[in-house]
């Protein structure tokens, strides 16, 4: 490793890979709050965070296992989970008066229909305007989950049903 002084250490985060600081840079000039989502193999995290200088503040936060209180039995980090994830921060988001975002998928490489795109589609169904291109959205067979079986499409529609009466 480099040494001396002329030698300058990298900040810890892009060091562990964890940060793309060129493209933190570009999402916070736009001064419009990014709809940061995270997949994993178990679960999806949609997050909306307004930039804020002392430190980003986080406004309206949905995690894909709360969709079990509201009636959902299947895995917790498919498509229509993670669409449903999606649906349920948008809502949120729009009780708190946003109506505009940018999504921020940070280090995911991104995939057309993946999960993040999922819940992507969530999120413009609720409400919120986020530039996208129509392309990289799963196709409405794979939100509804026919793909996993029958009985998945009437309980996507019963849990929307129950969020909107909320």
């Amino acid at each position: 490793m480099a040494h001396g002084p002329r030698y300058k250490v990298p900040f810890r985060r892009r060091r562990e890979g964890r940060t793309d600081y060129r493209q933190r840079a570009r999402l916070l000039r736009g001064h419009v709050p990014r709809a940061v989502v995270r997949v994993t193999l178990r679960n999806v995290s949609v997050q909306l965070i307004d930039y804020d200088p002392k430190g980003d503040r986080v406004v309206v936060v949905a995690h894909s296992r709360e969709l079990v209180e509201m009636g959902w039995d299947q895995a917790t980090g498919n498509i229509p989970a993670a669409y449903l994830t999606g649906y349920l921060a948008g809502r949120r988001a729009k009780q708190k008066g946003l109506s505009n975002a940018v999504l921020d998928i940070g280090l995911k490489e991104p995939t057309k229909g993946s999960g993040v795109f999922a819940a992507l589609k969530g999120l413009v169904d609720a409400g919120l305007e986020i530039p996208h291109g129509k392309d990289v959205l799963p196709s409405k067979e794979r939100l509804m989950g026919k793909h996993i079986g029958d009985d998945v499409e009437k309980m996507v529609q019963n849990v929307k049903t129950r969020m909107e009466a909320n």
